[in-house]
């Protein structure tokens, strides 16, 4: 790719990182040591979250249980530690910040990232390649993780570029220009290694007998939309290595909605009533977070996944009367939802619950057909239990005078203090 000031965007994910974090923290090297995180507590069906580069080039993936890992490997487990992994991340994302401005890298997730770096390549007197060894070296030298890059002449191309092309070259920099990705990517299959197409997407293209990009080229603009709708603007645009949307455009974008959600893969399969037991736990903390952030609530959903898969999940949303952070209301009108459409006789494995359509509480204007100041008490009171069990604890009972006296005065001091719902 030829050296372009203006439009030169870089992708960089930290390999394997969770297990290369893992390495670096015993002073290991990744690239020599065989190690899987998973929490072995949990048993031989418990999922590796990541495995070394080592141990992957020996056939083990990401994402498999420690009873797939076969038995001749001598391996380490390390037991997941989030906390680290997320001051890991946060001292690399420092490592970008000390060559490009903070408007000008975007994390995609907790070990990737967008830089926008076309504005520094005449700034450090540098070739995109120099820009990126430049990088990766910093992280290697600080934190001892070995990281790849994808660099393209915008963000699509940069994506694709880490996720298909640098797996394939020594130095794991991979680099694409328009012309670039007709020659060697469009034809890639199968399509969904393509960065935002899925396994329905491509079920849908298949119809048409496309299974690359360059099939999509092939298909009238009309049918496209009338197959995708909007989307087919993106497809069409991806498949000739197109797309206008920048940096600045992604850290710029608000979503008109906020949401909350929790999701649950169970650790073992649970009956009916028990996993409505857990549901209520969920319900719970999850309106702990949401009373927490003085929010409101009027779309409530929940997600029921059966032990192996034996019946489609089930599950449904329900718009409520108003706003709401009412443990009770939400409660009940979940619970409700429970009841109406799970499927009883069959063992349950995953739980999900979420709350959309968030307002913020000057933002929500109570019912003229209840009590005010009840309802304002009300969520004092759940404040106040929040912050309580934030402190002894999100499954602790509150039990005891002592706890009760503490409930009481926090509500009398947010009373005197002129609060409502923290």
């Amino acid at each position: 790719m030829a050296v372009n000031y203006k439009n030169c965007f870089m992708c960089i994910d930290l390999s394997k990182f969770y297990a290369s974090a893992e390495c670096a923290a015993r002073g290991l090297d990744p690239n020599k040591t065989d190690l899987v995180v998973a929490d072995e507590s949990r048993g031989k069906g418990a999922i590796c979250l990541a495995v070394s580069p080592s141990i992957h080039k020996k056939g083990v993936e990401n994402r498999c249980r420690l009873y797939e890992i076969p038995d001749n490997l001598d391996y380490i487990i390390a037991k997941p530690r989030m906390r680290m992994y997320m001051n890991i991340s946060a001292h690399i994302y420092g490592i970008y910040k000390k060559f490009v401005a903070a408007e000008d890298v975007y994390p995609y997730s907790i070990d990737e990232i967008f830089l926008n770096a076309g504005p520094y390549l005449s700034l450090y007197k540098m070739t995109p390649k120099e820009f990126a060894n430049a990088i990766m070296d910093k992280i290697m030298e600080e934190t001892g993780i070995t990281a790849t890059a994808g660099i393209g002449t915008n963000m699509f191309l940069a994506k694709v570029a880490l996720d298909i092309t640098a797996k394939h070259v020594p130095d794991h920099i991979g680099v694409l220009d328009e012309d670039t990705f007709i020659a060697t990517v469009q034809k890639h299959r199968p399509i969904t290694d393509i960065w935002g197409i899925g396994g329905g997407t491509a079920r849908r293209l298949e119809r048409f007998g496309v299974y690359d990009l360059e099939g999509i080229t092939r298909i009238p603009e009309a049918t496209m939309y009338r197959t995708f709708g909007k989307n087919a603007e993106i497809l069409i645009d991806h498949a000739y290595g197109r797309e206008p949307c920048t940096l600045s455009d992604v850290q710029n974008y608000q979503s008109k909605t906020r949401s909350l959600s929790n999701s649950q893969v169970l650790f073992k399969d649970y009956s009916l009533s028990g996993a409505r037991l857990i549901l209520k736990e969920m319900v719970d903390s999850l309106t702990n977070e949401l009373v927490g952030q003085a929010m409101y609530t009027d779309h409530i959903s929940l997600y029921i996944r059966y032990s192996n898969d034996v019946i489609a999940p089930t599950g449904g949303s329900k718009k409520l009367e108003q706003h709401t952070n009412s443990y009770k209301d939400i409660s009940e009108m979940m619970l409700w939802i429970y009841d109406k459409t799970t499927t009883k006789g069959y063992s349950i494995r995953q739980i999900g619950i979420s709350y959309g359509d968030l307002v913020y509480e000057h933002c929500e204007q109570l019912s003229f057909f209840k009590d005010d100041i009840k309802a304002q008490k009300e969520q004092q009171l759940l404040h106040a239990v929040s912050v309580l069990k934030d402190r002894f604890g999100k499954n602790s009972v509150l039990r005891g005078m002592s706890l009760q006296e503490d409930a009481t005065a926090m509500i009398r001091n947010t009373l005197v203090g002129g609060h409502c719902g923290g």
